[in-house]
């Protein structure tokens, strides 16, 4: 798997004229190796010449987190004597065009330009995110393991199974968590939980609100599972509300209008149809209930080893969707000061239509417990 990422990416490099990646924090360092770099202060970097074997320039203390793949890389740990930026110029062999991490610290970018002036720097974005766009069936089934995940936590919550009222945020917003690790996920990326007027917040932060009877519960979680091998994994991402008794006739209808708008938006993500285009579905379609103008951010985000990526589905993306892209579907609505709702999936855009691997009820579930 490794290697023949690794291939493509020179591959890419040849075709776009880039002499070496330089790959630090971030999530292309663990799709192309399998390492992912601690963010301290002290530099990794995996330098991917062009010709010649990549190395992995590394904190000597950190060598032992790192499976050795001989095959793919050599490693160049460095003491806390040592300037590691020498140890990145040494590997790099020709410096012409240079294409570094879109996460690397700004610090060492500069130290970098200052080591190497006759470069010119481009984005890693440009060589390795439009290759992690585009998932094989591996990374497919991977994605599809999460989601399996949150899908069920999805459904306790529905059930009711997931006690609400009476709860802080922030305690429903912990137990999610523990839940999402409880389904084989290595880590927790977020669990949003919005009550009542918080829901009118997209990224409200869960917390000492108590949950009440008669209002709308916005709950939106994933993380990151881990591999057999220790490798990093692949996200989940859902959002379903649920209501605390009775909905009021206003907010019943206008969740009718988002789901729909949500199933139209899948229905809508096809191979060659642009992004921004899946995104004007879903608008238009909120539009008719006079929706659109509180629906406040983009429709959707890339998903894979990172939680946000490539593609976006939103206006003025015109990039046609490719088989393999997964992503969210997540429209919504957010009115300040009395309520929001919104319903996410991902998706894979596959040549025998949109697959939609969250599976949980998108009705507005009622539970009063």
């Amino acid at each position: 798997m490794f290697t023949e990422r690794l291939d493509r990416v020179r591959s890419s490099m040849a075709t776009l004229g880039v002499d070496a990646v330089l790959l630090s924090v971030g999530s292309d360092l663990p799709w192309l190796i399998g390492y992912e770099a601690m963010a301290l202060e002290r530099l990794t970097m995996l330098v991917v010449p062009a010709d010649g074997p990549a190395t992995l320039v590394i904190p000597a203390f950190e060598v032992p987190r790192v499976v050795e793949r001989p095959d793919l890389f050599r490693i160049d740990g460095w003491g806390e004597t040592d300037d590691p930026i020498d140890r990145v110029v040494a590997a790099l062999g020709a410096s012409g065009r240079l294409a570094i991490g879109d996460h690397t610290w700004s610090r060492f970018l500069v130290e970098l330009q200052r080591a190497v002036p006759s470069a010119t720097w481009t984005t890693a974005g440009e060589v390795v995110g439009a290759l992690r766009e585009v998932k094989d069936e591996a990374e497919i089934a991977a994605l599809q393991r999460a989601a399996s995940g949150v899908d069920r936590i999805a459904g306790a919550l529905q059930r009711g199974e997931i006690p609400l009222i009476g709860r802080t945020e922030a305690d429903v917003s912990a137990e999610l968590s523990r839940r999402i690790l409880a389904e084989g996920h290595a880590r927790v990326n977020f669990a949003i939980v919005a009550s009542g007027s918080n829901a009118a917040s997209p990224h409200h932060h869960a917390g000492d609100k108590v949950i009440g009877p008669n209002e709308v519960v916005l709950c939106d979680f994933g993380g990151t599972t881990q591999e057999a091998d220790g490798t990093p994994g692949y996200c989940s991402d859902i959002t379903r509300c649920v209501y605390t008794g009775s909905p009021p006739a206003e907010f019943a209808e206008a969740y009718g209008h988002l789901q729909e708008a949500q199933s139209l938006a899948v229905a809508a993500a096809t191979v060659g149809t642009a992004a921004g285009a899946v995104d004007k579905v879903a608008r238009d379609r909120l539009a008719l209930a006079d929706l659109d103008q509180w629906f406040l951010h983009r429709l959707g985000h890339g998903i894979g080893v990172e939680a946000h990526e490539e593609p976006y589905l939103v206006e003025g993306n015109d990039e046609p969707l490719a088989a393999g892209n997964a992503f969210s579907i997540e429209p919504g609505f957010y009115i300040a000061d009395r309520w929001g709702a919104r319903i996410e999936d991902i998706v894979v855009a596959t040549d025998s239509g949109p697959r939609a691997l969250n599976t949980a009820s998108h009705d507005l579930a009622i539970v009063e417990a």
